[in-house]
């Protein structure tokens, strides 16, 4: 009898330790590397703090997006490009604190129960399969899939999009092919405790580029006769908006994230100081390109290609090259994941073998670049018609389904804040969310975003082979031209071709 009352006391402190969020997995003890090897690679190599999951949100929040924002300013003119920047950096940053705080219900339930996560990566359908049923879990896992599968689509199409203005003999297609078997390689990355310098150096990566194009822009002036008349047409307006409202919508991977966290309890901020960050590189790269610029930008999706081409640019090429793989890796890691448990190969220890599972993941991303090459009008559309549901109206129903009861509202291992009104204000905030990411983002941005897609199609065509390239310059006659003409072959200036029609993106 004394043994069993024994037994029932400590069952009783492993679930009190529990609800305040001390997780067995985060409480083991590892023992410390005594070598210089090991301590390297410690470092460099296994992440887990508050730090790590800062650098990999902001990192992994802006990356080629931040070449497409000066387009989308051009369509929504600047002071609406402002607003709609920090009214979803806001939207995001809820909607993340909502995925952090399902997550941790989620754990906490499923850990009661005595479960194990030493071996496995908790995703997003998961935490739904486990608060609201299987048919959560469905729909969760169908949108999350291919949000993440198109937006490494976009880091791939980004790559062939940057490097074509370093080195033009190849077309952006072949560039395609190129990058899509170096991206390949993010198959070798365990998971995101395996991102820790990477995200580190993602970060400086995009602070250089940011601030690369907001100083050039300054210092290169407005261009002459230069125009500033967005907003100007309604479908115009609202794919602007969609793609930033993509730009805020990079928490996808939130619960990989935070599972990668030594106290994924003390993620409730980190998404909103990245945001902070992040807002200190989109505002004013973006605005500088598009003061710089104007109209021009409406037929220039990718901000390099107005820059005039300098050893400074062709750095912040190559480090934007860098990002995308690393940006790609984050995308593509969670879709690893999904595999691996599909296949039965998630808690394989053999990296190799668990390397060469994740490999057919790749193979439809490959493809789906090289089918749909649109560099920005495809961020627009993927962010209305799957990240608004994705990580906005999701997040916010299954916080309200989840805590629809009185007892689970008190139970709850985390409160609303007491500054944000508790229960009423969560759930008054939720449903604006979901109205508005619906209407504006869904309905209004669907439209724009597809209608602006399908007008590139119809321009280009599926599998273009250069999307908004220059034409290739004109054969020079084979008998010599008279001498008073030898100056006339000289070429017009780089972004004034008359024959540069053919690229204009936007819908007539």
């Amino acid at each position: 009898m004394l043994e069993r009352e024994r037994e029932m006391a400590a069952a009783d402190k492993v679930v009190e330790t529990v609800i305040v969020g001390n997780y067995v997995e985060m409480e083991r003890t590892e023992e410390k590397p005594t070598d210089i090897k090991a301590k390297l690679s410690n470092f460099f190599w296994h992440g887990g703090s508050v730090y790590d999951a800062w650098f990999s949100c902001a990192s992994n929040q802006v990356a080629q997006v931040l070449l497409t924002l000066p387009y989308s300013f051009s369509q929504l003119g600047m002071l609406s490009g402002i607003l709609f920047q920090l009214f979803y950096g806001v939207l995001g940053s809820w909607t993340a604190y909502l995925i952090s705080v399902l997550y941790v219900e989620y754990r906490t339930r499923k850990e009661r129960e005595k479960a194990d996560f030493r071996n496995h990566v908790i995703q997003w359908f998961e935490v739904l399969d486990g608060l609201l049923g299987k048919h959560w879990r469905n729909v969760g896992l169908a949108f999350n899939c291919t949000f993440l599968l198109f937006g490494s689509v976009i880091q791939l199409i980004a790559c062939a999009s940057n490097i074509y203005y370093i080195n033009d003999n190849l077309d952006k297609r072949t560039w395609t092919y190129i990058f899509g078997a170096c991206c390949a390689t993010t198959v070798f990355i365990p998971s995101f405790h395996n991102y820790r310098i990477w995200s580190f150096l993602g970060l400086v990566m995009t602070t250089y580029t940011a601030w690369y194009l907001t100083i050039a822009s300054i210092l290169h002036g407005q261009v002459e006769g230069v125009k500033h008349s967005g907003p100007t047409k309604i479908v115009l307006y609202f794919t602007g908006a969609t793609n930033i409202l993509y730009t805020f919508g990079g928490h996808a991977v939130t619960v990989e994230l935070m599972h990668a966290m030594w106290k994924p309890q003390k993620f409730k901020a980190i998404y909103l100081l990245a945001t902070l960050y992040v807002l200190t590189l989109t505002l004013p790269s973006a605005a500088a390109v598009y003061w710089a610029f104007g109209d021009m930008l409406l037929n220039h999706s990718n901000a390099f290609s107005l820059l005039p081409k300098s050893p400074m640019r062709d750095m912040a090429v190559i480090l934007m090259l860098i990002h995308q793989f690393i940006t790609f890796g984050f995308a593509c890691t969670p879709l690893y994941f999904v595999w691996e448990k599909a296949i039965g190969m998630h808690e394989c220890k053999s990296l190799c073998k668990r390397a060469a599972a994740r490999l057919p993941v790749v193979v439809p991303i490959w493809f789906l670049a090289v089918i749909f090459p649109f560099f920005g009008p495809i961020n627009s559309t993927v962010g209305s018609l799957l990240v608004s549901f994705t990580v906005y109206i999701i997040p916010a129903l299954a916080y309200i389904f989840t805590f629809r009861s009185a007892t689970a509202r008190e139970n709850a291992v985390e409160q609303p804040p007491k500054y944000f009104g508790r229960w009423v204000g969560a759930y008054t905030f939720n449903v604006f969310v979901v109205v508005w990411v619906f209407v504006v983002g869904f309905g209004f941005g669907g439209w724009a975003s597809m209608t602006n897609f399908i007008h590139q199609i119809d321009t280009f065509g599926l599998f273009t082979k250069c999307y908004q390239c220059l034409p290739p310059p004109q054969k020079l006659p084979m008998s010599p031209p008279p001498p008073h003409h030898f100056n006339a072959t000289a070429a017009p200036p780089l972004f004034h071709h008359p024959g540069f029609n053919h690229t204009h993106n936007h819908s007539p």
